[in-house]
């Protein structure tokens, strides 16, 4: 069986068209699937559309969240409720092709554990597709993982890997990052990207930002280092600057004190210390956030599932 994993945020329109092209992609094919629409608690209500889908078809599946929990979340709750050997995530915008599910199959059934999709020419903005270069490139100096630029959440994973992932008791559930992570056998394909046709993504920049964010503190202790060296460095220099200014006052040379570069350096060091003192209260609230155990999510209802996960 395969399981079809998929996060609704804001894409009421985009539910049926889906459905249509995800069961066509399935018509010459004699796989079993079952289709994993996961609700996180969209304001358009997503559910409803998927609800009456479901209604005549017990292949569709659905699983409503009791509140907002983000994507990363949705997609481990759709993982936690998929029974398929293979599992495929995508998201609802029709983004990711339907179409492209055969080859990923085909692909997996060659020995791979995973299949990755890249994207040759992403669709987006400007500004998206900058700021995705930019968090690889930082995040691979940050991390020392190798760039994985265009990767997208879409792809196929078999139950080990899928398993192995759910095994992974962390807050932090960026999906295709602690994929990455895991290991095992993998390959990635090249795959089109559409333009999204209907509604407007609710991705915006700071909830781009706050990933970002968790995935740098998640994977690498680098920022704590930089920043030890950094203050290593400041002290050194100001170390060199009083040996300096006592030879020359030793030397009979007349020390004035300037206040311009005092006050710039009061606010040099103060803005540096307040810096030093706000990562480590990042790396501080990550732990917190981890010793309070909290679910990844909280599920409201479930239908045409056999029994609550």
């Amino acid at each position: 069986m395969i399981s079809i994993v998929v996060p609704l945020y804001n894409t009421q329109d985009c539910v049926v068209p889906l459905y249509t092209r995800l069961c066509t992609s399935f018509e010459n094919s004699n796989a079993m699937i079952e289709l994993i629409f996961v609700d996180d608690y969209s304001p358009q209500q997503d559910y409803k559309v998927v609800h009456e889908i479901a209604k005549q078809d017990p292949r569709v599946k659905l699983v409503k969240l009791s509140r907002n929990f983000g994507q990363q979340a949705a997609i481990s709750c759709g993982l936690k409720h998929a029974i398929g050997e293979w599992v495929i995530v995508m998201d609802a915008d029709l983004q990711d092709r339907p179409e492209e599910i055969p080859r990923l199959y085909s692909k997996a059934l060659e020995g791979y554990d995973i299949v990755f999709t890249r994207v040759g020419h992403r669709r987006d903005s400007f500004l998206k597709r900058l700021f995705s270069n930019v968090f690889h490139t930082m995040f691979a100096y940050f991390t020392g993982a190798r760039g994985n630029h265009g990767i997208r959440n879409f792809g196929i994973y078999s139950r080990k890997v899928v398993d192995a992932f759910l095994s992974l008791d962390e807050q932090f559930r960026g999906f295709a990052l602690l994929v990455r992570w895991l290991g095992f056998k993998s390959d990635v394909i090249e795959v089109q990207h559409d333009r999204r046709e209907i509604g407007k993504t609710s991705y915006n920049f700071t909830k781009g930002l706050n990933l970002a964010m968790d995935s740098f503190l998640t994977f690498s202790d680098k920022p704590l280092r930089i920043t030890i060296m950094s203050g290593f460095v400041v002290s050194l220099i100001s170390f060199m600057a009083g040996l300096v200014f006592l030879f020359r006052a030793l030397l009979g040379y007349t020390v004035i004190l300037g206040w311009t570069s005092l006050i710039l350096s009061i606010w040099f060091l103060s803005g540096f210390t307040v810096f030093c003192v706000g990562l480590i209260g990042l790396y501080v609230g990550k732990v917190f956030n981890e010793t309070k155990k909290r679910p990844h999510y909280i599920v409201d209802y479930t239908i045409n599932i056999d029994e609550e996960v």
